[in-house]
């Protein structure tokens, strides 16, 4: 089959690999119709690297259909249309019992002290082969995989995968009072439905952040107020001044790792990069330094009492962290890996045919699994007004 393969730092290629097969009964093999690239590939793409090994199959966002199950798969059989969370979690062990699926004891990768096991990202998360492929195979899928229904297009529901359980938990995370203001920081996928989601749920003002037109034009569509980077010195001033001087309730970093006006972590990552490939796992594991731009900016714009919701990824083991502004205003923070499954039920009313969340409207460019090389190179510059790729076998 043909599938996208890491063969280094920006360098991703559609090659033929082995087909995978049905090894535990608790397998299941998909034939993927839609998969996304995230802008968590993109990390892969050149700030994971270290931890990277050539001929690594990419991908967590994958939808498709069913063509073989294990002997202990009962919940879908072949045929049915699904949606593979990017998480892998069992449904049965103590964290699962929790709804922290993230968190599954069953495929922890221990050796790294990592949460659960997740598609084609890295050896930190168990290796798994990824979903950017034609076809997949899905361990845990007695409980994993996500029925949808026959007939709307794959854009209505290939989102469940990641973009919208990680917006929802954000949003959740977030603790936005009834009425209250809430800013995102960051408007890639992520940040977009962070935005709408907060909207729908009853948020009285949504601010969007960013410095791509695009992304803010597309915020701006869907009636959130905007700041552009480009034209701001002092994001908090400009988002207290729109929060009658108190700053917002709530604030969503959904920039993460990748965060612009950080030139030493930014430094930091591309000398990385170049290291040996040992060398440069050992000081990302003991000594990594995040750009940490956005939360810090999300630090000083959050009013007194309020809440952080980190869902934008962080790799760094000693990042700064300004405590005494923490403690003295009194501000909660909560973050993690999306537990994909914990949300579904509130989400999947939302994906009718009015489409309140905007779903098929997500999506700027759409190609062939063989173009998906160009397809991360436009994602990671920006190019073309990208704001989210998907790519069909």
């Amino acid at each position: 089959m043909k599938a996208v393969v890491w063969h280094g730092t920006r360098d991703v290629r559609v090659e033929e690999v082995p087909d995978p097969r049905i090894e535990e009964a608790t397998d299941a093999i998909i034939r993927v119709t839609t998969t996304g690239i995230c802008g968590s590939d993109l990390h892969l793409y050149e700030v994971l690297t270290p931890f990277m090994t050539e001929g690594d199959v990419l991908g967590h966002e994958p939808m498709g259909v069913v063509e073989e199950v294990g002997a202990q798969v009962t919940a879908i059989r072949p045929g049915d249309r699904v949606v593979v969370p990017f998480n892998i979690s069992c449904g049965h062990c103590a964290m699962c019992g929790r709804q922290l699926y993230s968190q599954c004891e069953t495929t922890q990768v221990r050796e790294y002290d990592k949460g659960a096991a997740l598609f084609g990202y890295t050896k930190l998360y168990g290796q798994v082969p990824g979903g950017q492929a034609e076809y997949l195979r899905v361990p845990q899928a007695h409980f994993g995989p996500i029925k949808v229904p026959e007939g709307p297009g794959d854009e209505r529901f290939v989102y469940l995968s990641d973009v919208l359980p990680t917006a929802w938990q954000a949003v959740d995370y977030a603790d936005v009072p009834p009425q209250g203001t809430v800013a995102v920081f960051g408007l890639g996928p992520i940040g977009q439905m962070c935005c709408r989601i907060a909207a729908h749920r009853g948020a009285r003002t949504v601010i969007g952040i960013d410095l791509v037109p695009e992304r803010l034009q597309l915020a701006q569509k869907y009636g959130i107020d905007v700041v552009d980077l480009r034209g701001t010195d002092d994001v908090a001033a400009a988002v207290r001044d729109r929060t009658g001087g108190q700053g917002a309730d709530s604030v969503i970093d959904a920039v993460g790792m990748e965060a612009h006006g950080d030139p030493v972590g930014k430094i930091a990552h591309r000398l990385t990069g170049l290291l040996p490939q040992p060398v440069a796992e050992q000081l990302t594991e003991k000594a990594g330094v995040d750009r940490l731009a956005a939360l810090h900016t999300a630090i000083d714009t959050v009013a007194r009492g309020g809440t952080i919701s980190i869902s934008g990824v962080y790799g760094g083991m000693v990042d700064p962290m300004p405590m005494m502004q923490l403690f003295d205003k009194q501000v909660s923070i909560r973050m993690g890996q999306a537990n994909v499954r914990r949300w579904v039920d509130a989400l999947m009313p939302r994906l009718g045919d009015d489409d309140p969340l905007g779903v098929e409207q997500l999506a700027t460019h759409r190609l062939p699994l063989d173009q998906a090389s160009e397809g991360y190179d436009t994602f990671q510059h920006k190019r073309d007004g990208a704001v989210k790729v998907l790519l069909t076998p």
